[in-house]
């Protein structure tokens, strides 16, 4: 049993609200629930979307066709009729979106004593509730839910997943410039600064924000920063500051189209070659690509105990999908301890002598950049220690797979009941021994940008290379799709 629910109408509507309240029940009864968003760059107005995919098997991305569309505006139904099943259901009219949560969740098959109890989280109840009864008594009861199952489901999106990482780190200051789709992470953390006994500080710029940074880190406060790709292109001067002076940050890269301002609001994997070289000269660095929630709450914890044993600049890469989607899990994130390391003394951005002070003297030079070298040597070793890939599917088959980030999801739900093993990259730099696995297999490449940027990755590292007839490249902004990429993946085997 898989459901689709599209929910669209003009920001200010509520469209998120609704999507939000459903899916958060449908969890809660305990069935498997992914929803993801799609919307302008606008305060009021436009259109926004979201799709709620639901099943009582795990799920983890939409498809294209929908069962259900709420339309809270005619456009709404203009733009996705043709995308509904023969068989599907459209629920429109000129009301409010608690109007339509009766509506929608008396379809789908809720008592309303439920809705009702769910109501009381919020406020204004009582007219709430009067608008949800008018929707549930005029809705039918089309579906027939199961009887509750007793899981212990997680429900959160990628940002507020690296927040409880951060946190769970033992994050001390947070310093952003708000650029979408890292700016949840800035009010996330905000919130609950005073909860977790940590500082969150907005500047005026990027650049601000790194080298702020950098001051809070040389004094052992664990730091942390968030941007996208235009901010993270700012920040780049004192990323390689950091790698000379041995200061330990945690970057949080999350990705949107670009290059300039791009697309704001929409996705993609297009900044993995400025997460890998950013910066000038040679220094250690490590990147990580979490491909889901609990990813990201275990890759940022990562990147806190790397920054911190190494004294290095850490960047975890996300994108906007994985920032802004929502995920059911009956997985619990691991976390380790990520003690500061970090004591306050002198810091120098010159290459520099026993005291700290800049040095000229080419024997230094030389023993100051293969003591760089060899601390990148102990980090690779470091990293076999964890977990730098996941292979799923069916291992033993020719047919692989290989992709990173968000698009995790989307092919765990494509390759269903495919002959085809799935190998997802979660470390990016230091890049994990892959060979073995790569061996004689016809190798399918999926990626949310133009040119491959994974691919590249792997013949640099590999010496392999994939088959432009074997790539499966996204780039108009948009997550893949279940059902698309299903076809896809076929055609090239």
């Amino acid at each position: 049993m898989r459901q689709n629910i599209l929910v669209g109408g003009p920001a200010g509507t509520g469209p998120n609200f609704l999507t939000n309240l459903v899916g958060e029940m449908l969890v809660k009864k305990g069935f498997y629930v992914f929803y993801s968003r799609d919307y302008q760059s606008l305060i009021r107005g436009g259109h926004n979307f979201n799709v709620l995919t639901y099943s009582d098997k795990p799920v983890y991305s939409n498809d294209k066709e929908v069962d259900v569309i709420v339309a809270l505006d005619k456009n709404t139904l203009e733009l996705h009729q043709k995308n509904l099943k023969k068989q599907g259901i459209i629920l429109e009219g000129n009301y409010s979106n608690v109007y339509f949560a009766g509506l929608l969740l008396k379809h789908i098959g809720f008592e309303f004593k439920e809705i009702e109890k769910k109501l009381k989280e919020f406020e204004r109840f009582e007219e709430n509730l009067k608008e949800v009864k008018k929707g549930y008594d005029y809705s039918k009861k089309d579906l027939k839910l199961l009887k509750d199952n007793k899981k212990n489901l997680s429900f959160s999106n990628g940002n507020q997943a690296i927040s409880q990482g951060a946190i769970k780190s033992g994050l001390d200051i947070y310093y952003a410039y708000p650029m979408t789709p890292a700016t949840p992470v800035l009010g996330e953390l905000a919130e609950k600064q005073k909860a977790g006994n940590f500082k969150v500080i907005e500047l005026e710029n990027e650049i601000g924000v790194i080298n702020a940074a950098v001051g809070s880190a040389i004094t052992g406060a664990k730091s942390m920063v968030g941007t996208s790709g235009g901010g993270f292109d700012l920040m780049t001067e004192t990323i390689s500051m950091s790698g000379i002076a041995e200061v330990p940050l945690v970057i949080y890269l999350s990705q949107r189209p670009g290059p300039g301002t791009g697309v704001a609001t929409y996705t993609g994997q297009g900044d993995l070659n400025i997460a890998r070289h950013a910066g000038h000269g040679e220094f250690n660095r490590v990147v990580l690509a979490p491909g889901d929630p609990v990813e990201s709450q275990e890759l940022t914890n990562q990147c806190f105990y790397f920054s911190q044993k190494y004294k290095i600049p850490t960047i975890l890469i996300g994108d906007k999908h994985l920032a802004e989607s929502f995920y059911s899990s009956e997985e619990k994130p691991k976390i380790i301890a990520t003690p500061s390391l970090t004591k306050l003394k002198r810091y120098n951005s010159y290459e520099e002598d026993s005291e700290g002070s800049a040095t000229e003297n080419a024997d230094l030079i030389k023993a100051n950049i293969e003591k760089r070298l060899g601390t990148g040597k102990q980090i690779k070793k470091e990293a076999q220690k964890f977990s730098q890939y996941n292979l799923f599917g069916k291992k033993n088959s020719k047919n692989l797979l290989i992709s990173w980030g968000s698009t995790k999801g989307t092919i765990m739900d494509a390759i269903e009941n495919l002959d085809c093993g799935f190998l997802q990259i979660k470390y990016i730099e230091p890049f994990p021994n892959i060979e073995n696995i790569l061996k004689n297999k016809n190798i399918i490449l999926i990626e949310n940008n133009s040119t491959g940027l994974l691919g590249n990755l792997i013949s640099e590292k590999t010496g392999i290379q994939i088959q432009d007839k074997n790539k499966i490249l996204r780039y108009d902004g948009r997550p893949f799709l279940c059902d698309e990429l299903n076809a896809e993946i076929k055609r090239r085997f």
